[in-house]
């Protein structure tokens, strides 16, 4: 892709979030989604093959659908209550279709159907892109409506998401797929805080991003695209199956590692407000995800010496990136090792 083009795609993808996320006005949010859509788009068609041609039109037509969806829901409340902010979505039905509308946008359950197929049809790096940075915009406004939205609605979402974000991982070979479960799951949990504590759910997405980005990066660096070949990054590169297991870890939510943080939080805070079959039920589903985790982690690490690889696959390749192992490393530390000053 030209230098130029690049920049110019680059430009509208950061450009229309900021939009998003300092607006007041449903329009202009409207606005910003749009050019974010369609600022994607070329840079998920950029691989020249038809799994990425069918993943741009099923992230065409989803995303457009929301659209839709979002407009209609706050023409309707401007017609009703005469206001166009984000924060006076004071009609119930306007509410409940631009809850489904953020929801398709993310790709949380029950509307998350298009999030496994896109990424499986993207590169890692679109694949980053996706799970991290597009859900900024919703997110936010989701965060802003958060007081008109009824709690048992989110916390059915969210716990649908949990359950579906980790049923779904179990049975999935390709990292890419794996990958867009566990963001299933991990927007259930922010979904689930979102209608209790607001603040906490933002720190559980923002934790989910900085821990998920060093995991692509370094997924992009050695080219593993399957279970099966993560069998031999540690032939290849020990420091980088070493980062990969902790990391893998601290998405898992075990002790003492960062992600261990933000559900902990979620679930003190469910059981102050009086719901802990529901933190109960939260936490069972959550074994769902650790066990595709512990999967992956086992076969990361299960190569080490004194065991050898069976795998004939990858092994006798020179590592790349090695360069951006190195800038990695440092940042993975402080991502799985912040856990201490969060609950200071």
């Amino acid at each position: 892709m030209p230098t130029t083009a690049l920049f110019m795609i680059t430009l509208g993808i950061i450009t229309s979030t900021l939009t998003v996320t300092a607006t007041s006005h449903w329009l202009t949010a409207w606005l910003g989604l749009e050019l974010n859509m369609i600022s994607i788009l070329p840079m998920i068609t950029k691989q020249k093959h038809p799994r990425a041609t069918e993943a741009a039109t099923k992230y065409f037509l989803t995303q457009a659908t929301a659209s839709s969806l979002m407009l209609l829901s706050s023409t309707l409340n401007a017609w009703q209550t005469g206001s166009w902010d984000i924060t006076q979505l004071n009609n119930k039905l306007s509410c409940i279709m631009m809850m489904s509308a953020l929801t398709m946008k993310m790709g949380a359950a029950p509307l998350h159907f298009w999030l496994p197929e896109v990424l499986q049809g993207s590169t890692l790096t679109m694949a980053l892109l996706i799970t991290t940075w597009q859900k900024i915009a919703p997110i936010t406004l989701l965060y802003m409506i958060s007081n008109h939205v009824q709690t048992e609605i989110m916390l059915a979402i969210g716990t649908l998401s949990i359950m579906i974000g980790g049923w779904g991982g179990i049975n999935q070979t390709q990292l890419r797929k794996m990958m867009a479960y566990s963001s299933i799951a991990h927007l259930g949990w922010t979904m689930t805080a979102i209608s209790v504590t607001p603040n906490i759910a933002l720190l559980n997405i923002i934790i989910y991003m900085t821990i998920s980005t060093p995991v692509f990066l370094l997924l992009t660096s050695t080219s593993i695209k399957t279970l099966q070949t993560t069998t031999t990054v540690w032939s290849s590169t020990p420091t980088t199956a070493f980062m990969l297991t902790l990391l893998l870890m601290s998405m898992a939510a075990l002790p003492p590692l960062t992600g261990f943080t933000p559900k902990l939080l979620i679930l003190d805070n469910l059981v102050m407000n009086k719901l802990t079959p529901m933190a109960t039920a939260l936490a069972l589903l959550s074994l769902l995800s650790l066990i595709f985790y512990l999967r992956t982690i086992y076969l990361v690490s299960s190569m080490v010496p004194p065991t050898t690889t069976q795998s004939t696959m990858l092994w006798r390749l020179k590592p790349s990136h090695s360069q951006l192992t190195t800038i990695l490393a440092p940042t993975a530390l402080f991502n799985i090792t912040i856990m201490p000053a969060l609950i200071v």
